[in-house]
Order: C-alpha cells, then structure tokens, then sequence
C-alpha cells in the first residue's frame, strides 16, 4: 500500500515538474518539447495563430493520449496505463493551472532549464515504473507485440515537430528546440537508464518462487542457468532475463519480495536476435 502512495506521489511530482517546464520555460520562449506534448503545443499555437479557434495544450495533450490509453489498456496492463493516463491528467491540469510566465528572455537559458525541469520530471516518472504517456505507452506495445525499436518513431514524431516549427515560426527556434532534446535526453538517461532494452543476471536460492512472480508480472522469457558459489560451494541458479526499460521498475520489486538476497545484475543489451517474448 505504502509502495503505490509513493508511486502515485512520484507521479504527481513528476507531472508537475512536467507542466512546470513548458510554462515557465518553453511555451514563453517558443521552443517545442518533443512526443506527444511536442505536437499538442505545436497545434495550440498553430490554431491560435492561424485560425479563430483556440484550444489550450493541456486540453489537446489529453485529448491525444486517449487513444493511446486505450490501446495500452487492451495490449500492455491496467496497472502501467492507469498510472500513465493519471501522469498525462495531471499534467494537463497543471499546464492549465500553472500560469505562463516567462521568467528569463535568453532563449538557450530557456530551452536548456525546460528541458533539464522537464527531463527530472518524465526521468523519476519512468523510474517508478509510470511513464508521462504517448509514444512510452506506444513503445511498451510495440515491445509485447513485436521486437521494434521506438528510436525511429520518436526521430520520425520529433523531425516533424522540428522542421513544422522551423517553417512556420523560423528556424533558430527550431535549432533551440534541438537544443532542449538533447539537454532533456542527457538527463532522463542519467536519472533512469538511456539502454532500450537491458539484461538481467539474478543469482537467487529461491528461483522457482522467483520464475512464478516474474511470470505474473512480466511476459518476458526467463533461462535458468546452474550456479555454484567460489567461496561458499553452494549451489545457486542464475535466471537471465532481458526487458525492456519500462518492465525495470516491475522487475526490481518482483525481486525485492521474492528474494530480497538474491544478487542482481543489470546490464546494457545492445540487440536481441529472435522471439523476444514470453514462450
């Protein structure tokens, strides 16, 4: 109980820093986020510059991760698209409450602390097992259903973000939106992890236990392999385990419950050759 008030606190933390950042930082300067939240302030502005109709970025972020929790309800899990659907509702509250106020007129001071206030809050947000919404939920369907990179669909949704907004209101903001990607990127890859895809070594005495857990949490494949300890002689069995950066928060406490004894060892997975799901 005590674990999902954390969780629900981190989310709310993180959804704030969120809304926090494009206010006070990125909407005053014109520089563009990237994803989904990207394409709701480039539509915001295009409608209210271009046309009488006015529609507020929260309201239209909201609007574009519906879809998105529907399908992340009937292919990834309840538990991850409940938390990321009340990640993308608060933020969009937050954008609404939080009032646009533009706090510095340098544009690179602007674009690097939005991206650096932003990453912290999309960072812890995916550390606690949530995830802020859009492609994070695309990207946890593309890894149930097949073994497809979500690199080429955020270079693909980001490329189009970057030269719309360079086209329509000049290029320099486009470069600073530039800017703000690789700051925000460079942090949430040091608060959570930037590898894809990552393998798990656990080294436990309780591998059936173990097997049973992970199983029910996660649809991943699992190879027992037999251990046997240098110093002590004791046997012990390794499980090697390959997830993806979403399923890390799951798995961490899986372990904790299980075997909180058990020697874990993570490490980068630069690519996976054949079915990568459970048998």
């Amino acid at each position: 109980m005590w674990l999902e008030v954390k969780k629900i606190i981190i989310v709310i933390a993180g959804a704030f820093l969120t809304a926090l950042g494009m206010n006070l930082f990125l909407i005053p300067a014109n520089v563009y986020s990237s994803g989904f939240t990207g394409i709701a302030q480039l539509i915001s502005s295009v409608l209210r510059d271009y046309t009488p109709i006015h529609l507020s970025m929260g309201l239209l972020l909201l609007l574009l991760n519906i879809p998105v929790a529907i399908l992340g309800w009937k292919r990834v899990g309840k538990t991850f698209t409940v938390y990321s659907f009340i990640s993308v509702l608060l933020s969009s509250l937050f954008l609404e409450l939080i009032p646009v106020k533009q706090l510095s007129h340098n544009i690179l001071l602007n674009a690097v602390f939005g991206g650096v206030i932003m990453a912290i809050g999309i960072g812890i947000t995916l550390k606690w097992g949530a995830s802020t919404g859009g492609l994070d939920v695309i990207a946890m369907v593309l890894s149930r259903m097949k073994d497809k990179p979500i690199g080429p669909y955020m270079f693909a949704l980001n490329s189009i973000i970057i030269i719309t907004a360079g086209f329509l209101y000049g290029w320099e903001k486009a470069l600073y939106t530039l800017v703000f990607l690789y700051t925000s990127t460079r942090v949430i890859d040091t608060i959570h992890t930037r590898h894809s895809k990552l393998t798990a070594f656990i080294i436990t005495k309780k591998a059936d236990e173990m097997k049973k857990a992970i199983y029910a949490k996660l649809v991943r494949g699992i190879t027992l392999i037999p251990g046997k300890g240098a110093f002590s002689n004791e046997t012990r069995d390794i499980m090697m385990i390959v997830i993806t950066r979403y399923e890390l928060f799951d798995l961490e406490r899986v372990i904790k419950e299980v075997d909180p004894k058990a020697f874990t060892n993570i490490i980068q997975t630069t690519g996976v050759y054949g079915f990568f799901r459970k048998d």
